[in-house]
């Protein structure tokens, strides 16, 4: 028998979905009447059942409470804003989500689920200040869907200060959901990378092994953020961090790869002996002796008949035939004159080359945080927007080790460099990764300059660094095809991205309230009335793009859908959607005709329709029909 949840425009239950795999894997820990049975469950934890047993575990003030907010689903949607969008006919999945982050990544979860290779996030710092997402977002809260009173709403008006005793569990709490529901949309193979500094990165480090799991931890990369001393402190601090974690851990794979190769690292490679394999640069050819078997211990003849003798503690890193064999190829190198230190020839096109990737990540490669403000003061003509953005360049480091072809995802965008490096590292290398920003519509200062430049919005400065990115890309583009630049069969880049918003659901279902005295039954046949009731004027009070983005995307199809009309279908109006993963035949008329159901017969495809559409024969029909392919929304 249905519940309510299952007529509601909701996104997965994941609670319910948790409680279904541990059914399917224990049925014995459940009753007959489908409850959990509290009493085996603690049997099989600890059978014992010794009071007040002692293990590690990483606790805080409402802990409990943040994780059910993670796993409760939501009835929110998400509605493209047409008129902000720029280039969106070439948008190619390129999101930038203007709302409250927690419901925003639910709200993705359908479609997006395992779908993105990387995730990167610059959290408010704790420092003492405000940096609360409180959530108590609600769909009643009229302020908020209006994105007027953000503050106001509680949006970002705590004051976090050291002496609440709440201080790290605030801040604990705002984060916990959010990773728990990140993690539901990496892939398997995917990783995330979350910038952090002294204040909260020990915390983030155990709350992150909870999340992903301790075996899932990478690295915690130090990023050097500025270059000059700060006298005024006791310490001038120079780093943050940057903690990252993988999904899951696959034998043979590296969820890291090489980075590409500096000009300083390519300036290594020279060809002094004219050797036609190519440029090559010399590597030691020993090794530490406890690493070696006893033919790696000899006295090694050079060509010119010079002896060299190990120094103590080292082995040959080849035996002695396979050395000869290298000296005879001319892949040992002897210096100029033959008679230096034999070193080993590595070449550059012997293989695809890159560089491990290290936990420390220098300014000179990275950039600083003042670099980054500057250049981000220079692409909004001089006008200081932004106080503390992350630097391009350390966004495209991460991007590059992490991906390919793939997803990027940023919940915490502020000025939005993740979709700024996305784009640029596809103009730059011919890639084809795709970005989703997510960014609150909190309010700027009144007394800031972003304020005083017309940007009363954090997401408006997203949402306008991007476009400002694109119009530069397109200009570079557009003078190298003046000057001949580009081969006549090659593309110029040309970026683009769609502007979505968190709404509340076009579907007044959601506003319907269960009457407590009657039983669950009759509230399911309550609903069902509402439904026909209310959702009548559907049509003539929202845009049908608005309801079809909605409908497709808690069915799990990615917002750069297609949609094809079937022109066999001529009662109703009836697409072919696909967004590359999954495909179905969609029809949100308020009424299915008959001729329309008759057309649906031996159709072996996905058929989504309104639940108000069908009445009762046609549903059974439809259902007899298609069976688990009918989706009544």
């Amino acid at each position: 028998m249905p519940d309510m949840s299952d007529l509601m425009p909701t996104t997965p239950d994941l609670n319910r979905e948790r409680l279904d795999q541990l059914k399917r894997l224990m049925p014995d820990l459940f009753t007959a009447d489908d409850r959990l049975d509290l009493e085996e469950l603690k049997r099989l934890v600890d059978p014992s059942m010794v009071a007040d047993s002692e293990k590690f575990e990483f606790r805080w003030f409402g802990k409990a409470d943040a994780k059910r907010r993670a796993f409760t689903p939501t009835t929110a949607a998400l509605q493209y804003d047409v008129a902000r969008s720029v280039n969106p006919e070439v948008a190619d999945g390129n999101m930038i989500i203007e709302g409250e982050n927690l419901e925003v990544l639910k709200c993705l979860l359908s479609a997006y689920r395992e779908k993105i290779k990387c995730i990167y996030i610059d959290p408010p710092y704790n420092t003492g200040n405000d940096f609360v997402y409180r959530d108590n977002y609600t769909e009643q809260r009229k302020a908020y869907w209006e994105q007027t009173g953000v503050t106001e709403e509680g949006v970002k008006i705590d004051t976090n200060t050291e002496s609440d005793g709440r201080f790290h569990s605030n801040w604990l709490n705002m984060m916990y959901p959010r990773l728990l529901a990140a993690r539901q949309l990496l892939r398997e193979d995917g990783v995330i990378f979350i910038s952090i500094d002294d204040h909260e990165v020990h915390h983030l480090r155990k709350l992150c092994d909870e999340v992903f799991g301790a075996d899932s931890f990478i690295a915690k990369f130090i990023w050097e953020k500025r270059t000059n001393r700060e006298n005024r402190k006791v310490i001038s601090t120079r780093h943050d961090y940057i903690i990252c974690y993988c999904k899951s851990i696959t034998p043979g794979v590296k969820p890291i790869k090489q980075q590409p190769m500096s000009e300083k690292a390519l300036s290594n490679y020279r060809n002094p002996d004219n050797d036609p394999r190519g440029l090559w640069k010399s590597d030691p050819a020993t090794a530490q002796a406890g690493h070696g078997t006893k033919s790696q211990f000899y006295v090694l003849e050079a060509p010119n008949g010079k002896q060299h003798k190990l120094e103590s503690g080292r082995c040959w890193l080849y035996t002695n035939d396979v050395m000869q064999e290298a000296i005879d190829d001319n892949r040992i190198w002897f210096g100029k004159d033959g008679n230096g230190v034999p070193r080993i020839k590595t070449y550059l096109n012997s293989k695809e080359r890159g560089l491990t990737p290290e936990t420390i990540w220098f300014a000179e490669d990275v950039s600083t945080t003042e670099n980054s403000k500057n250049q981000l003061k220079e692409l909004f003509d001089g006008a200081s927007v932004f106080e503390t953005p992350k630097p391009v360049d350390l966004l495209k480091l991460a991007i590059q080790v992490s991906t390919d072809d793939d997803i990027v995802l940023d919940f915490f965008s502020g000025s939005g460099p993740t979709g700024q490096a996305v784009m640029e590292l596809n103009n730059e290398v011919g890639s084809n990764r795709k970005f989703i920003l997510v960014q609150l519509p909190e309010l700027t200062d009144e007394h800031s300059e972003a304020y005083k430049a017309g940007y009363k919005k954090i997401s408006d400065i997203t949402i306008e660094r991007n476009k400002r990115v694109i119009a530069r890309i397109e200009q570079e583009q557009a003078e190298k095809q003046q000057q001949g630049l580009f081969e006549e069969d090659h593309a110029p880049y040309k970026p683009g991205f769609k502007i979505y918003r968190l709404v509340k659901s076009h579907f007044p279902r959601v506003e319907f309230q269960p009457d407590p005295e009657k039983t669950a039954e009759e509230n399911i046949a309550l609903l069902r009335q509402y439904i026909v009731d209310k959702e009548a004027t559907l049509y003539s009070l929202f845009n049908e793009a608005d309801i079809f983005d909605e409908v497709m995307l808690k069915n799990g199809f990615q917002l750069h859908y297609t949609r094809e009309p079937l022109p066999e279908f001529s009662a109703n109006s009836v697409y072919r959607v696909s967004d590359g993963h999954k495909t179905a035949l969609v029809c949100l008329d308020g009424e299915l005709k008959n001729a329309t159901v008759a057309a649906l017969n031996g159709r072996d495809e996905i058929f989504i329709c309104l639940e108000r559409a069908v009445d009762t024969t046609k549903k059974w029909n439809l259902k007899h029909m298609l069976g688990e392919k009918l989706v009544a929304f």
